[in-house]
């Protein structure tokens, strides 16, 4: 269990709130998309939620020295751990997020849980993980958040967590597909080992698998994986309260989307990028939240 909530800090200033917002629609994500359809209160706990994730994602991906990347990572580690013994927050996203952890129940650890997923990075150029470290390293960076996310959504629900542990692997999984380029630009692949080798590549160099042919193969059996994990995350969320999941039903159905999209589109070197058009997401709002 986590450590015991804050009680005497003030709530986030409006300043600080406004600014978290404004990173929040800057960034343009399905995830602003889905988060506007929650009442005010818990909107803006999600949005102190994402800021966080920006925050500690853009420190481990900087061009900065590891040294410079472990300090801000510790910052932040010491600024969670100021939340929750009461003392004042001094950056400026852990003020907002003081009034959403003693609100919503926020567990310390899940916090600490995607610094972790950020430090992975951050230590090194993650290549060809086995299929333990990238299931720890999606469950850092994608079910934690699910965790947190979760208890902001709604009242705690006991197959919330399920909703997160699910749909968090299935979303990353996702990103890992969509973006193998792009990662491979920064010298990282995501692609687990076992499937690297099952299918015979033998390079470890991220542009050199990036271009394989057998990389379909690769990422078609990973897309498998995906499936899976949304059908469980689907199938956790009929288990609550169907308003409290509106945010999780949006992005598992835009997450679901990009998927479909790429095993439409395969993996054959060179591949052109997959995005899912306005109105489509749209019309996934309306048959996934409203309906």
């Amino acid at each position: 269990m986590s450590a015991p909530l804050p009680t005497n800090a003030a709530d986030e200033p409006a300043a600080d709130l406004a600014e978290v917002t404004r990173q929040v629609g800057q960034a343009k994500s399905s995830f602003y998309t889905a988060m506007r359809f929650l009442p005010e209160d818990r909107r803006n706990g999600m949005y102190a939620i994402y800021a966080f994730c920006r925050e500690v994602d853009d420190i481990a991906d900087e061009p900065a020295a590891q040294a410079d990347k472990q300090r801000g990572l510790a910052a932040w580690r010491a600024e969670i751990e100021a939340i929750y013994a009461g003392r004042p927050a001094t950056l400026m996203v852990g003020r907002a997020l003081v009034g959403p952890i003693r609100q919503f129940g926020l567990e310390k650890a899940d916090f600490h849980a995607v610094i972790d997923g950020m430090a992975m990075d951050a230590e090194r150029d993650i290549v060809a993980p086995d299929a333990a470290e990238l299931d720890l390293y999606c469950d850092r960076v994608a079910s934690a958040v699910g965790r947190l996310s979760v208890r902001v959504f709604g009242p705690y629900e006991p197959h919330a967590d399920e909703v997160a542990e699910h749909l968090g692997r299935a979303l990353q999984l996702t990103n890992i597909l969509r973006d193998v380029d792009e990662d491979a630009e920064r010298g990282r692949l995501y692609l687990p080992r076992e499937g690297l080798e099952r299918h015979g590549i033998a390079t470890r160099v991220p542009a050199e698998v990036a271009a394989h042919p057998a990389i379909h193969a690769v990422c078609a059996e990973l897309a498998v994986e995906a499936e899976r994990r949304f059908r469980l995350a689907d199938a956790a969320m009929a288990q609550c309260a169907r308003k409290t999941m509106r945010p999780a039903r949006m992005m598992s159905g835009v997450y679901g989307a990009i998927l479909t999209r790429l095993l439409k589109r395969g993996w054959a070197y060179p591949r052109t990028p997959v995005k899912v058009p306005k109105l489509v997401k749209i019309w996934i709002a309306l048959t996934r939240v409203f309906f």
